[in-house]
């Protein structure tokens, strides 16, 4: 028996999964799109590199967001690649991202359980069906190395330290990317914290990657 496609069809656009491949109209064009977040959640960043149908580039847009997951920083990024398709009248509209589980979502082959994807989630499908054709698909890494450059390069330009930079992967699950080695050795910052019931509590909140190692001096004040 032949197997149906897994969306239902939508009131305009057509949704296709990559694993249902359909013939795209003429006229249609490419958006990679990437998000960035350095500290997961941290200053996130998101990017569009988007292409005409003869393939030119016609749009490359790298935005820092506040402090965000990479998940929502991707989402951030599919929705700046269908405004652009809405203000300028495009009509078919592929997408390309490394973030699997952005992917599926908007296949609906995963249910969106967050409650800070849910509102970008509605926002995307609704932007999507409005198109005449739409296709979402799964890329590996090094095939999105434009966005993955551009979301990585506002980070760099608004002063983010690169600690590490997470990036949807498979599964959704946040994959660390090696941050880039300094010839120069890390200077050493001061924090401040109260010691309470055996626990440094830290007075301001710190930016630190999740599961990075650090090293204490301890100064006892003087009573």
């Amino acid at each position: 028996m032949k197997r149906g496609p897994i969306f239902s069809p939508p009131t305009s656009a057509r949704l296709f999964s990559d694993s249902h491949p359909a013939a795209p109209p003429a006229g249609v064009h490419v958006a990679n799109i990437d998000g960035a977040s350095r500290g997961n959640p941290g200053p996130a960043a998101y990017a569009v590199v988007l292409r005409d149908p003869e393939g030119k580039v016609i749009l490359e847009l790298g935005k820092k967001l506040g402090r965000e997951t990479n998940n929502v920083a991707e989402y951030y990024g599919l929705l700046a690649a269908l405004d652009y398709a809405a203000a300028h009248g495009i009509s078919g509209l592929r997408v390309r991202s490394d973030s699997e589980l952005l992917v599926r979502q908007m296949q609906g082959r995963y249910k969106v359980k967050s409650a800070d994807l849910k509102p970008l989630h509605e926002r995307a499908t609704k932007l999507a069906r409005q198109l005449e054709y739409f296709a979402i698909e799964h890329v590996r890494r090094e095939q999105n190395g434009e966005a993955d450059g551009l979301a990585n390069l506002a980070l760099d330009q608004a002063g983010v330290p690169k600690f590490e930079t997470h990036s949807g992967g498979a599964g959704g699950r946040n994959t660390p990317r090696a941050a880039e080695k300094s010839s120069r050795a890390p200077q050493p910052i001061t924090v401040r914290a109260h010691y309470v019931k055996g626990v440094l509590v830290p007075v301001d909140p710190l930016d630190l990657p999740e599961g990075a190692e650090v090293t204490l001096e301890l100064r006892v004040p003087q009573k």
